[in-house]
C-alpha cells in the first residue's frame, strides 16, 4: 500500500475563538506576513514563514470576519460585527481610522495601490474610503442583491468581485460606472473567492465544489466536486498545479489542478476548518478552524521530488526571515500576552 508521508504542521495558538479568515502579505523586505481573524475580536500578526507570533489588534467590541494587509505589510484592516471597519498601523499596532457602519461588516480589501479600502456586510452595501482622505464620505457603488460575504479588487483596481451570504454567484462591479458587468453563476453560496497571485484565475467555493474561473473572460474553466461541503480554497501561486480546499469535514486537503485528484490529506484540526490560503511563494499553506487554531502545512518541494525529507517541524529549506526582520515589526508594537484572553 501507497504509505503517505505524515505533514507535521506548525501549529499557532492564541486565538480565544474560532478562526474565520487568513491572509498572507506579499513577499516584502522584511519577509512576509500572516493576519488571522477571529470571532475573538483581536486579530493577530504573524511571521507567514515561521508562522512566530509578532502581535495582537485590540480595539473592536465583536467578532472580527475579515482581515488584510496592504502590499507592504505596513497596514492591516478589519471588519467586524461592531458594525465598523479599522485601519491599523501593522508596525506598532495602532488604529489609523475607524470606519463606522450601520449593520455587521463581513468583509474588507484594500485597493492594489493600497489607497482604498473597499467594506462590505449586512448592509448589502460595497462601500470604498480613500484612505488619503479618510473624513470624506465613502463611495457607495450599486446596491448588492445580498448580504456580503465576501469582497476583493481585481484589474488593478478597476473591477471588484463580491459574494452574498444567502445567494449563489459573484459579481463583478465596474469600479467606474458602480454598476455589476457580470455574475459567475454557482448553486450555492460562495463562501470563499480569490484572484490568483497572476491575475489568470478565480478561485471560489461554493457548497461542495471548488470552482476555477477565467479572470479576463469570465468563463468556467475547471468545477471539481469535493469530499464534504468546503468553506475555502486556494491555488497555489507559482505554478498554478494544485490547489487546497478546507470544509466541515476537519481535513485540509491538496488537489491537482489539472485533474482535480487528492494529492494530501492532511487531519490534525478539531472543528470545521473555515479558511486556507496559500502563502505568496507557494511553499507553505495556512488553514484556521473552528477549533482556534492557525495550522501552516509545508507544500513540501514544489518540483514534487517525493523522496525530499521533511524537516522535523514540517518545513523544507532554509528559514528566510532573519530575526532583525522580525524584531524590526515587532518593534513599537503593543505586546499583548499571545494566547491572552479578553
Amino acid at each position: 500500500m501507497d504509505k503517505k508521508k505524515v505533514a507535521v504542521p506548525l501549529v499557532c495558538h492564541g486565538h480565544s475563538r474560532p478562526v474565520v479568515d487568513l491572509f498572507y502579505s506579499p513577499v516584502t523586505p522584511d519577509g512576509f506576513f500572516l493576519i488571522s481573524a477571529s470571532k475573538d475580536s483581536s486579530p493577530m500578526l504573524r511571521n507567514g514563514e515561521t508562522g512566530d507570533w509578532i502581535g495582537t489588534f485590540e480595539g473592536h467590541k465583536g467578532a472580527v470576519w475579515s482581515v488584510c494587509l496592504d502590499t507592504n505589510a505596513l497596514c492591516a484592516a478589519s471588519a467586524s460585527a461592531d458594525f465598523s471597519a479599522k485601519v491599523w498601523d501593522a508596525l506598532t499596532g495602532d488604529v489609523l481610522h475607524s470606519f463606522e457602519h450601520k449593520h455587521i461588516v463581513r468583509a474588507c480589501a484594500f485597493s492594489e495601490d493600497t489607497r482604498l479600502l473597499l467594506t462590505g456586510g449586512v448592509e448589502k452595501v460595497l462601500r470604498i474610503y480613500d484612505l488619503n482622505r479618510p473624513d470624506a464620505p465613502p463611495r457607495e457603488v450599486d446596491k448588492s442583491p445580498g448580504s456580503v460575504r465576501t469582497v476583493t479588487w481585481m484589474h488593478s483596481d478597476q473591477t471588484i468581485l463580491s459574494s452574498c451570504t444567502d445567494m449563489g454567484g459573484v459579481r463583478l462591479w465596474d469600479v467606474r460606472s458602480g454598476k455589476i458587468v457580470q455574475t459567475l453563476e454557482t448553486k450555492s453560496s460562495v463562501t470563499s473567492a480569490e484572484v490568483s497571485q497572476d491575475g489568470r484565475y478565480i478561485t471560489t467555493a461554493d457548497g461542495s465544489t471548488v470552482k476555477f474561473w477565467d479572470a479576463n473572460h469570465y468563463g468556467l474553466v475547471k468545477s471539481y466536486d469535493m469530499p464534504c461541503t468546503v468553506e475555502s480554497a486556494s491555488l497555489e501561486p507559482k505554478y498554478g498545479n494544485k490547489f487546497v480546499a478546507g470544509g466541515e469535514d476537519m481535513w485540509v486537503r491538496v488537489f491537482d489542478f489539472h485533474t482535480g485528484d487528492e494529492i494530501a490529506c492532511n487531519k490534525g484540526h478539531h472543528g470545521p476548518v473555515h479558511c486556507v490560503r496559500f502563502s505568496p511563494g507557494g511553499e507553505s499553506y495556512a488553514s484556521g478552524s473552528e477549533d482556534g487554531t492557525i495550522r501552516i502545512w509545508m507544500t513540501g518541494p514544489l518540483t514534487q521530488d517525493d523522496n525530499e525529507p521533511f524537516a522535523a517541524n514540517g518545513s523544507v529549506g532554509k528559514v528566510k526571515v532573519t530575526a532583525e526582520d522580525v524584531s524590526r515589526k515587532i518593534e513599537g508594537f503593543h505586546i499583548a500576552e499571545e494566547g491572552k484572553t479578553n
